[in-house]
């Protein structure tokens, strides 16, 4: 129950990165502003290739442009307020407006947690399974993938949510962070918040230790079928395409992990600064790893752009 006499929360404000000085600020804002436009293109690239060119017109690259288009909403529902954040600390935001942006936050982060182990599927299916994989991995096959991936995100974001603006607020109202999100909300509520926060473990151990074992067992099962292979060409082309998505997985379930798996920490700022690394820097990294590391696509963005493919 609320304390007695406590003001209620009608807004809240984001503490951010306000105990830095302006010119450290005006430097992430540069830096975040390029990274987020670089993201925001390179996602947009990746979309507009697979589709122009019918030869990305496969399950690896359906499940791909799945990725690309939750990763873009994924960070324009958190870098332009940090962004905003960055020219105006302690920017106040409405208990409405939160919600909202926990909400798309937690929808295509989780989202994102279940393309990855879709596409580990893929892989999975594709190299284990070679002469069956057209008929596992049709185009039914792929909608119920990527379908399932997004129930699962907004069923997530519907739960949580609901737990978290269900408690009350008073009296504290500055978040320690740069953008609304489970912990930090928590940590302003003026009751017990034990049942919640189990909520909440539990639900974390669901969307990245479930999805993470189900990766982990997928390339399990392909490191077994490419070391049977006889020829060591077969081997390094097996491993060629699993690398990209591997690559991916440990980026960002290696940080995502880090953050919600760990204990409480009392160092805020270095929080903030280590969800900068899933926020900002994984969003660019999953179409940058994808371009460079695979052959086909960097041939199909060259032709988007109206640039001869390399030989």
């Amino acid at each position: 129950m609320p304390r007695p006499n406590a003001t209620a929360v009608t807004e809240f404000t984001f503490e951010g990165f306000s105990a830095l000085g302006w010119q450290r600020r005006l430097l992430l804002f540069v830096v975040f502003l390029a990274l987020h436009l670089v993201t925001l293109a390179s996602n947009a690239l990746i979309l507009v290739a697979v589709r122009l060119n019918r030869h990305l017109h496969t399950p690896m690259y359906f499940l791909l442009s799945a990725l690309s288009l939750s990763e873009t909403c994924y960070s324009v529902a958190i870098v332009p307020r940090m962004l905003s954040g960055l020219l105006s600390p302690r920017e106040a935001v409405s208990i409405v407006g939160c919600a909202t942006q926990l909400f798309f936050y937690l929808t295509f982060g989780v989202t994102n947690c279940f393309l990855l182990t879709a596409m580990g599927y893929d892989r999975y299916v594709a190299i284990c399974n070679p002469l069956r994989y057209a008929v596992i991995m049709g185009q039914r096959t792929c909608v119920h993938l990527v379908g399932g991936s997004w129930s699962m995100g907004l069923s997530t974001a519907i739960i949580q949510v609901s737990s978290v603006f269900s408690l009350p607020f008073c009296d504290a109202s500055v978040i320690s962070h740069f953008f609304c999100d489970i912990r930090p909300l928590m940590k302003l509520a003026c009751a017990d918040t034990t049942i919640k926060e189990l909520l909440t473990l539990l639900i974390s151990l669901c969307v990245l230790v479930l999805p993470m074992v189900l990766i982990f067992i997928s390339y399990v099962l392909i490191v077994s079928t490419i070391l049977k292979m006889a020829s060591a060409e077969g081997q390094r082309k097996a491993f060629a395409t699993c690398a990209s998505h591997l690559t991916v997985v440990i980026i960002h379930y290696g940080c995502t992990s880090f953050i919600y798996l760990k204990p409480k920490s009392q160092n805020s700022l270095q929080d903030r600064l280590l969800s900068v690394t899933y926020t900002v820097i994984t969003p660019l990294l999953n179409p940058v790893v994808y371009s460079l590391r695979n052959k086909e696509v960097k041939q199909a963005l060259l032709r988007a752009v109206g640039r001869k493919p390399l030989p």
